[in-house]
């Protein structure tokens, strides 16, 4: 099975190193990260460097497409070539999935039109925008189209996708492997369950743009 993760410049790291970490170890994965041009792209830390080792137009038809998100999407929601890719390997892949604000580059390549979605609930009204129908949910299926949270809810979509493909005892034995058991310090980890003076402060700081 070939795993395409789509890399681009101020891309957020985990969203792609959390879902790699649990799908390299399907069985007779290949996992690819794949670019517009091969090479060291910089995350949105800035100091945290991720490399794609194959460009677009080399991996063609991979069986699952994963796109993950960013800080700054417009770049990538403007990327015409990144855009007709996703189409393209969209007519063939057997499920084509985000993480976070990847979903807007999706939604931006006219993949997620009347389809359910989510993204980081601070981007929300954009994936409505879209044409997407925006569900604040950790993770979304919509056909063949799965959407997760924000950053860490990649992990939880990723462990969706080997249960689907090869069953939950595969999925929880790689659960337990990487010993994923969140047990959160504090319990506002959305904007459902954190104190709304937080909800209100980073809604008013923290732009996704």
């Amino acid at each position: 099975m070939e795993i395409a993760i789509l890399l681009y410049e101020q891309m957020t790291a985990l969203d792609a190193i959390g879902p790699y970490e649990v799908l390299r170890s399907m069985p007779n994965a290949k996992v690819r990260f794949v670019a517009r041009e091969k090479g060291i792209k910089h995350t949105d830390a800035g100091y945290a460097l991720l490399n794609a080792e194959y460009a677009l137009d080399e991996v063609t038809k991979p069986d699952i497409v994963l796109v993950p998100g960013t800080a700054y999407t417009q770049a990538m929601m403007k990327d015409a070539v990144a855009h007709e890719w996703l189409r393209q390997v969209h007519e063939t892949s057997k499920w084509t999935t985000s993480v976070c604000t990847g979903s807007l580059i999706l939604g931006a390549a006219g993949l997620l039109q009347g389809l359910k979605a989510t993204t980081h609930w601070l981007a929300m009204d954009t994936l409505r925008m879209l044409g997407a129908e925006a569900v604040q949910e950790r993770f979304v299926k919509d056909g063949k189209v799965i959407t997760a949270a924000g950053v860490s809810a990649g992990i939880d979509m990723a462990l969706t996708l080997v249960a689907l493909e090869c069953g939950e005892t595969v999925a929880q034995a790689i659960q337990l492997m990487i010993e994923y058991d969140p047990q959160p310090p504090f319990n506002a980890g959305s904007p459902d369950k954190a104190p709304t003076a937080i909800v209100e402060m980073l809604r008013a700081t923290q732009k996704i743009t």
